[in-house]
């Protein structure tokens, strides 16, 4: 699925993160591309309408903030409002920019805006994959890194007997936040793909704990 318009979208994304100086390194360009390949896939199995769901997916960090922000939960709706602006600037139909403003809102876990429709549901659902898996490793472990925080705890590295806290450890992360992704998940295709990552995670784990 290819929309007329894509490739101008992927550019004014690339355009968004350069002028922003990728505040969040794990929020790059790259971040975007598989969000939009998840998009796309969900949208084929789903029959959304891909004229809201493109535009949402390719802008949905237009304005991105780094996690210890202060003003983090009200990043997605600055990215929604800065999306608008530029679909206004290249007339692109008004009838989806209430939609697509919707789907970026909604598509941030900050912000705590819960998706009203199904291409909201699908921008939601395929940047949440995005924190699972392989790359939801590398990712955790890329923010970790940028915010100084210790890999594990060396007494209890797996919150056996306390309570995670990710802000002193990235593995903690896991625990609070990562694992209970699968289950938010909109769709059960989506939720689908999420198990599957989250077992990958585990996994992981197990091999971790056999190496420390």
């Amino acid at each position: 699925m290819w929309f007329p318009n894509e490739q101008r979208f992927s550019s004014q994304c690339q355009s968004f993160l350069v002028s922003q100086n990728a505040v969040d390194v794990a929020h790059d360009v790259n971040h975007i591309h598989r969000v939009v390949k998840a998009a796309k896939q969900l949208t084929q199995e789903e029959g959304a309408d891909w004229g809201i769901v493109m535009p949402a997916a390719w802008l949905h960090d237009c304005v991105s903030l780094p996690k210890n922000h202060p003003d983090r939960a009200f990043a997605s709706t600055m990215a929604a409002d800065k999306a608008i602006g530029f679909l206004e600037s290249i007339e692109y139909p008004s009838a989806h920019h209430e939609a697509i403003h919707h789907a970026i809102c909604a598509h941030s876990f900050s912000a705590n805006i819960p998706p009203k429709t199904l291409e909201a549901k699908i921008v939601q659902d395929a940047d949440r994959l995005d924190a699972l898996g392989a790359i939801g490793i590398a990712r955790c472990m890329q923010v970790s890194g940028a915010l100084n925080r210790a890999l594990y705890a060396s007494q209890d590295p797996f919150c056996e007997v306390r309570e995670p806290n990710d802000s002193a450890y990235s593995i903690d992360h896991f625990y609070s936040k990562l694992f209970g992704i699968a289950e938010t998940l909109n769709l059960p295709s989506a939720r689908h793909e999420g198990e599957r990552r989250v077992a990958f995670m585990r996994d992981f784990l197990e091999h971790l704990a056999q190496e420390i």
